[in-house]
């Protein structure tokens, strides 16, 4: 079942030096259970896209097009009014149907950094407790009882006492926990994790990502993946969307998108991806800076990076093409074409990825 659907949108942010196009004809799929990723460089557009679908962008940003289309499964009271099985474009909400409606209750987000996404002035317990008193007008023993339930859940050890701490007590792993159990409080359908290993040591980062895994098997959670960290992505995620100056420009399947990748700046990211069994002492960095979105794009806005280029990329934007054999597989670029020249990936990345079949 389709739980979030993102059809041809299009986001811009009015700045001093004009308007920026951040988002370009984005499109994307959600499944009950599902979990996906959205990878790319910083600036990409990855968190303006799922900021978008919790309603939280910045004041100077506009959704120019498109629509953010959530089904609903449940009616969670008389006051919400909305019947099973309804879709409603998140797009054409007000502010306050989306704090009522979609926020924290439907849709919630893990931050990147929790010391930012927790209050200083207030205890763990209260901070777990908000959402639930403020959506549900729960009394406050029972949201004590369920925050206890949370924090057992996301793995924190003494959690009666735990309740009572302020995050500067906590360490980075443990702020982060708190993070997901109040994301988790009002029981949503999808979990938004944007970049939430990022701040951690890499003992923790595996930690958080299983306990990721284990609540989504339990709560039968949707989750959406934002990351620029593409050994995250293979522990975790069903499918990849490839992302790349706010338009996705490769989608499909985790094995389609490591082992068979198809576009230049995919083969470009897992090629810069670090690999203990390498015998080049230098690690690969693709060429070039990401495109100024305040200027007008012409053509394949790759295509000053990519050495593969073709003349018409530099005069047409290249529609998604389907990749033979596959209907989950799909390329933004011109070299997918039937009468385009073939082009075979670099063969120090066809070894890698013989390496990583192997193990």
């Amino acid at each position: 079942m389709k739980i979030l659907e993102i059809r041809d949108l299009h986001i811009s942010f009015k700045t001093d030096n004009g308007k920026v196009r951040a988002i370009r004809g984005v499109n994307l799929d959600l499944n009950k259970g599902e979990t996906i990723a959205i990878v790319g460089e910083s600036g990409s557009g990855k968190s303006v896209t799922t900021k978008a679908i919790m309603g939280i962008l910045a004041g100077n940003g506009v959704i120019e097009q498109g629509s953010i289309n959530y089904t609903w499964e449940d009616d969670y009271s008389e006051e919400v009014g909305k019947i099973e099985g309804k879709t409603v474009d998140i797009v054409q909400l007000t502010k306050e149907e989306l704090q009522r409606d979609i926020r924290g209750r439907k849709i919630a987000m893990v931050f990147q950094d929790p010391m930012t996404s927790l209050n200083p002035t207030m205890t763990i317990g209260m901070q777990v407790m908000e959402p639930m008193l403020y959506n549900y007008k729960m009394d406050k023993e029972h949201a004590y009882q369920k925050a206890l339930e949370l924090l057992e859940l996301v793995g924190i050890t003494n959690a009666k006492k735990r309740m009572k701490c302020y995050p500067h007590q906590l360490s980075g792993g443990m702020r982060q926990r708190i993070v997901i159990a109040i994301a988790l409080s009002c029981d949503p359908y999808v979990l938004i994790c944007d970049e939430p290993t990022t701040a951690l040591d890499v003992t923790i980062q595996a930690k958080i990502l299983e306990l990721i895994k284990d609540i989504q098997k339990k709560k039968d959670l949707s989750v959406i993946y934002i990351t620029h960290d593409l050994g995250v992505v293979a522990k975790v995620a069903d499918y990849v969307n490839v992302m790349y100056a706010g338009k996705i420009v490769e989608t499909g399947t985790i094995d389609e998108i490591f082992y068979d990748p198809q576009h230049p700046y995919t083969w470009g990211l897992l090629s810069a991806m670090p690999d203990l069994d390498t015998d080049d002492s230098i690690l690969y960095t693709i060429p070039g800076s990401p495109p100024n979105l305040a200027k007008e794009v012409q053509g394949d806005v790759f295509a000053p990076r990519n050495k593969f280029a073709l003349n018409i990329d530099y005069r047409l934007e290249p529609p998604m093409f389907d990749v033979e054999g596959s209907n989950t597989h799909k390329v933004a670029s011109w070299l997918m074409h039937p009468n385009a020249p073939k082009i075979e990936m670099p063969k120090e990345l066809k070894h890698k990825i013989a390496k990583m079949l192997d193990n």
